[in-house]
């Protein structure tokens, strides 16, 4: 497993990391700040610039799983991680992608005040290669305390466990994960499992539409971007059953009919993704009252909302947009479109 130490710039996670990998037998240190740095001299300079943080990289991210899932296939036991994640994207697509390989994430949240924080920044430590490293530090810490206090606010309490190290020392923080994770009080992140692909996969979508003509989209936790609801047909299940069965999971709504086709996209592979054909079908208008039985986000879904073709477009990654575009053309038709990677053929 994972024990994931989050919390704000200063809070003390490194510390209290190196002394947890002490209480906790077979317990390793995995800080991915060394794949920051690592990236440093694996990608150009002028890419690097285009971002403020590491996170903001898919590559990081993608490292950050990729790796601490080598460690424990190598060591076994648990692996500590000290790292803000301040982003609830980036939180459920990390975590989501170790769930994926099986691996259960234990998330602690140190949460000392906000004037322990301020007061330990100031007193942090400055790399002596840097020759603006105080102001750098300091500023990088402090310009993290409004995207904290905004994280604590909404999601992130009611996903970690959190612990006031105000009056802790490192060793009592360490000493009260080590007991928390061990008695079970600290749960395993609420994160749906789903398994990459090793090959092209055949999935199917369903459009619904609201009385405005809206359709409804879904915030995925498990992947970047919003979507349609649906997702992977099954051996051996027909797709337009595949696609109400994924409805009904996501959002509560049973569909009684099966629903038309509309679109037959081939996603082509773009390495890790194996690609394959990807389906949608119209699921047709719900009233007022089904829209109002939509379930609230829960371990699948961040969150969901009805949207505009024109809407749409600012949600949706490009190659879906143009699939849900055809989509909208072939549901004004009456005729299924056949596309290759978002493009009408034929």
């Amino acid at each position: 497993m994972i024990v994931w130490i989050n919390g704000a710039f200063g809070a003390g996670k490194t510390t209290t990391a190196r002394e947890l990998i002490e209480l906790i037998p077979n317990s390793t240190l995995f800080d991915p700040e060394v794949i920051g740095a690592g990236l440093t001299h694996l990608l150009p300079p002028k890419r690097l610039a285009e971002v403020g943080d590491f996170q903001d990289l898919r590559i990081w991210r993608r490292l950050v799983i990729d790796t601490a899932a080598a460690m424990l296939a190598e060591l076994g036991g648990t692996l500590v991680v000290p790292m803000t994640l301040l982003r609830q994207d980036y939180r459920d697509e990390i975590f989501g992608g170790l769930a994926a390989r099986r691996i259960a994430v234990r998330h602690v949240l140190l949460a000392p005040a906000e004037t322990i924080l301020r007061e330990r920044i100031a007193r942090r430590e400055v790399p002596p290669d840097l020759p603006d490293g105080e102001l750098r530090v300091q500023q990088w810490a402090y310009d993290h305390i409004e995207p904290y206090r905004s994280a604590l606010a909404s999601w992130l309490t009611a996903d970690a466990y959190p612990i006031d190290t105000g009056a802790l020392t490192p060793y009592e923080t360490a000493s009260r994960i080590a007991e928390a994770v061990s008695g079970g009080t600290v749960p395993v992140c609420d994160i749906v499992q789903t398994p990459e692909p090793t090959a092209e996969t055949l999935a199917a979508g369903v459009l619904l539409f609201d009385e405005q003509d809206r359709v409804l989209l879904v915030d995925p936790t498990y992947k970047a971007g919003w979507e349609f609801p649906g997702g992977v047909v099954e051996p051996g299940e027909a797709p337009a059953r595949a696609g109400m069965r994924e409805v009904a999971e996501e959002t509560g709504i049973h569909l009684d009919d099966v629903p038309g086709l509309l679109v037959v996209d081939w996603e082509p592979p773009a390495p890790p993704g194996y690609g394959g054909l990807r389906l949608l079908f119209d699921g047709g208008r719900l009233d007022s009252a089904e829209a109002g039985r939509l379930l609230l986000p829960g371990p699948e879904l961040r969150d969901w909302c009805f949207a505009t073709e024109e809407e749409a477009a600012d949600l949706l990654p490009p190659v879906r947009y143009e699939r849900l575009r055809w989509a909208l053309r072939a549901r004004e038709r009456g005729a299924a479109l056949y596309l290759e990677a978002g493009i009408p053929v034929g």
